[in-house]
């Protein structure tokens, strides 16, 4: 099995996020990935640096004047020092526009931010603030969303006579990224890239979402296409990001209409239930009848994971493993989220385990 990651992308390192109202110490610890990279190399799995590609695979999936604001705010940001009042070590947005949400609308809804201002920028390309910017965010992004490129690349130079199953260790994660706005941690959506460059080659892709939270990115990325077929398990966002999407009652609209599936889980909700729900989605995903598969995993449905509503074990990712080894497609992996650095490294071993590695 290979396995792309990229020292840069530890570069991130949020100071601070808000939660209920209170600054928090960050979630997005860069201990994360060197806690699966252990988990790999246990298993005698080595990660292999991407190639630079560029801003072009991000532009595939994203607006380029939100790129723009991603690769220059901080800089911009900085040099608002010496002002009357002096800016954060980080960029974070002070205000929400009203606009119309593009969640299950067309992706070219909102345009580009009307203002040139960073601060203005910030509240328009910043979704929440759980979405900092520092000095080396834009590099780990990057390089973080290269590797989803590059095993999406392994997989498509294998084909479909010898299908394979890489591994995208991604962090920062993706799947809350829209086309034009982060949010929840998430910045470039290297899952929905991953599912394009898919889809160029393969011509019908399924991605799989098995993290605690919805894939809201993805789906608004996907939501009108019916060569993408979305189907997220979660935690149910009635109270729980990302609280405004993620319900049963989107099925995707226009040619997409039929091809989105957001399976839902009560709060409390441990293996049984979770294994119920990912059966439905396989039945749905086999219905459609992909070529290749992009399963963004998320290990913060852990009982013990602390922004986790959910209660699974380990044996829930050793299930998902064993169910992607069946479908027998090409698949990249797309590691999301997973908060609890003690638990990330066993739960990614567990999924090794079901899927025979």
């Amino acid at each position: 099995m290979q396995a792309f990651f990229s020292e840069d992308q530890l570069g991130h390192d949020p100071q601070q996020f808000m939660r209920l109202g209170r600054i928090h110490k960050p979630a997005d610890l860069p201990t994360r990935p060197l806690a699966l990279r252990s988990a790999l190399a246990a298993r005698g799995i080595d990660t292999i640096t991407p190639s630079d590609y560029g801003r072009a695979p991000l532009e595939t999936v994203h607006s380029p004047d939100y790129l723009d604001f991603l690769e220059s705010a901080y800089e911009r940001w900085h040099a608002l020092a010496g002002g009357a009042v002096q800016p954060g070590p980080e960029v974070l947005a002070n205000m929400s526009p009203y606009v119309l949400d593009p969640a299950q609308r067309s992706e070219g809804v909102r345009g580009a931010c009307p203002s040139p201002a960073v601060v203005a920028q910030a509240g328009w390309y910043l979704g929440d603030l759980s979405v900092p910017l520092g000095p080396l965010s834009w590099r780990s992004m990057l390089r973080s969303a290269h590797s989803a490129v590059a095993a999406a690349e392994a997989v498509i130079a294998a084909g479909t006579a010898n299908p394979t199953i890489t591994y995208a260790l991604c962090r920062p994660s993706g799947h809350h990224a829209r086309r034009d706005r982060a949010s929840g941690f998430c910045y470039i959506n290297n899952s929905a890239i991953a599912a394009e460059l898919l889809c160029r080659q393969f011509g019908r892709v399924a991605v799989l979402d098995v993290d605690a939270h919805h894939g809201d990115g993805t789906q608004q990325i996907f939501y009108e296409r019916a060569d993408v077929m979305t189907i997220s398990t979660h935690a149910d966002p009635s109270n729980y990001f990302p609280f405004y999407v993620g319900y049963a009652q989107e099925p995707g609209s226009g040619a997409g209409e039929g091809f989105n599936l957001n399976l839902s889980l009560p709060h409390g909700s441990g293996n049984e239930v979770f294994f119920d729900a990912l059966d439905r989605a396989l039945d749905a995903l086999q219905a459609y009848a992909p070529k290749a598969l992009v399963l963004p995993l998320g290990f913060d449905t852990y009982k013990d994971d602390p922004i986790s509503v959910l209660r699974f074990d380990f044996d829930a990712y050793r299930r998902v493993g064993e169910r992607v080894r069946e479908l027998g497609l090409p698949t990249v992996v797309v590691q999301e989220g997973g908060y609890m650095v003690d638990a990330i490294g066993p739960g990614l071993d567990a999924f090794l385990q079901g899927l025979g590695v």
